[in-house]
């Protein structure tokens, strides 16, 4: 069996690969990093997880590793969103930080997210080094002076979020919102952060249950019935949502209209090139809406064009380039907070946008159409059975002129294959860093000719 980190750390089932050996030679290799890679006197250690079963447990244990190893180790006092991890590492001055989560994966996966110093995750060229050192089951010293210390990141975290959302205009307008913490780490977070500025808002889903209602923990359009229902019937502001570790959001506008990430980025970037009077750029990755381009044109800001993986956008946040960054898969940060996605900003940026604007999203959205033109995106899954799994390297790599009789002007390989085509229309195939599945995705300037895009790349993936 091998150990390998994807776009987000390794994740694995229960019971199966994710073991209690596999956690002691996970954490003994990150160890093992840290020590050879940095000074780690005095420099603490984040430990932390989210609300999957037996997180407790596996933080426990990687903290008494590391504690053994030399390590000031600050683990966080219950169920602690990702993001605020991030919050942890920086605030605190910490040599990085172990998260036990599998974020919006089934329930029946754990995993382990490892953040640099940054308060990042680590990029490619740090976990190859951890996954070679699990090769080898290479171990960290032992050292003496290591310590354990109970930590509660919560207040700074909130604390933080005081200086980027504008509360004051918000609590102004005396909005009503729902918020569905669907069983995650993000109760008593995001429902706190109104509550402290006097606003109201009603929960669902905000007790702990590790199955998680038997599905995944992710705010997808196909799990917010109930919070939609809320918004319509009680006639509120929005309906707001997070995933199991806090770092995704899904948003419902006030008609009960799904806001999906792709469109939130584009309405959110528009906002603060509006609000915040910053010139800086915005990034999205290759996979994500090219609407945020054209709003990035209107507003002459410097478009930037990742790879799939927050990391990526993350150094742009690290390096003060951009004034958002975003991906279709409901991750988004922006200037002066972390380089790590954070679906609780996400989600009180979105009621700024409203309150600031005295407009709902479903309009600002329209206004935007009208200025830039609309698009239309979505993605499909190519299961990845043996017989696409052999060519799908040779597929992948060939270089066509045309695809369904669309004509390619220009083949992206910046991750996977993307072909752009005529009239803002593109295709792109990208094998998952997490299932056995090739996903399409595509955009295109009608949902008619999206679905038949759609299509074409599918027929392609497997002629």
């Amino acid at each position: 069996m091998s150990i390998c980190f994807g776009t987000s750390g390794w994740r694995a089932i229960i019971g199966d690969e994710f073991t209690f050996e596999n956690v002691r030679l996970v954490t003994e290799a990150i160890c093992r990093y840290l020590k050879t890679e940095s000074d780690i006197t005095g420099k603490p250690l984040v430990v932390g997880h989210d609300s999957r079963f037996m997180g407790e447990t596996f933080t426990n244990v990687a903290a008494e590793i590391a504690a053994s190893k030399g390590f000031r180790v600050l683990r966080c006092t219950g169920l602690t969103p990702t993001p605020t991890i991030s919050h942890a590492i920086r605030s605190n001055g910490a040599v990085g930080g172990i998260n036990f989560t599998a974020s919006h994966n089934p329930p029946e996966y754990q995993g382990i997210k490892f953040s640099t110093a940054d308060g990042a995750p680590a990029l490619p060229e740090v976990t190859k080094q951890i996954e070679a050192n699990i090769e080898l089951k290479a171990k960290a010293d032992d050292a003496a002076g290591g310590t354990l210390e109970d930590f509660d990141p919560r207040p700074a975290y909130l604390d933080d979020l005081k200086l980027k959302i504008n509360f004051a205009a918000i609590a102004q307008v005396k909005g009503r919102y729902a918020y569905d913490a669907i069983w995650g780490t993000g109760r008593g977070y995001l429902d706190k952060a109104f509550r402290d500025h006097g606003l109201k808002v009603e929960t669902i889903h905000d007790t702990r249950d590790v199955l998680f209602g038997g599905r995944s923990p992710e705010p997808g359009e196909d799990h917010l019935d109930e919070l939609r229902d809320a918004v319509k019937s009680k006639n509120l502001t929005l309906g707001l949502a997070t995933d199991g570790d806090g770092d995704r959001f899904g948003v419902i506008d006030s008609n009960g209209a799904f806001i999906t990430p792709n469109r939130l980025i584009a309405v959110l970037t528009d906002y603060l090139c509006e609000t915040r009077e910053d010139p800086r750029g915005v990034a999205r990755s290759v996979a994500t809406s090219h609407q945020v381009d054209r709003v990035a044109n209107a507003r002459s800001i410097k478009l930037y064009e990742t790879p799939v993986g927050f990391k990526f956008i993350g150094e742009l946040i690290n390096r003060d380039e951009i004034i958002l960054g975003g991906e279709e898969s409901a991750g988004l940060s922006i200037r002066g907070h972390y380089p790590e996605k954070d679906g609780i900003l996400a989600c009180l940026l979105a009621a700024e946008a409203v309150a600031v604007r005295g407009a709902s999203l479903t309009e600002q959205l329209d206004h935007l159409f009208k200025r830039d033109g609309k698009l239309e995106s979505g993605r499909i899954g190519v299961k990845l059975t043996p017989e696409v799994a052999a060519k799908l390297k040779d597929k992948l790599a060939q270089e066509p002129i045309e695809i369904g009789g669309r004509k390619i002007e220009t083949i992206n390989r910046t991750d996977g294959v993307k072909f752009l085509f005529g009239n803002d229309a593109w295709m792109l195939m990208r094998p998952s860093g997490t299932e056995p599945m090739v996903r399409i995705y595509a955009e295109s300037e009608s949902t008619n000719d999206l679905e038949e895009l759609l299509e074409q790349g599918r027929k392609y993936l497997l002629g």
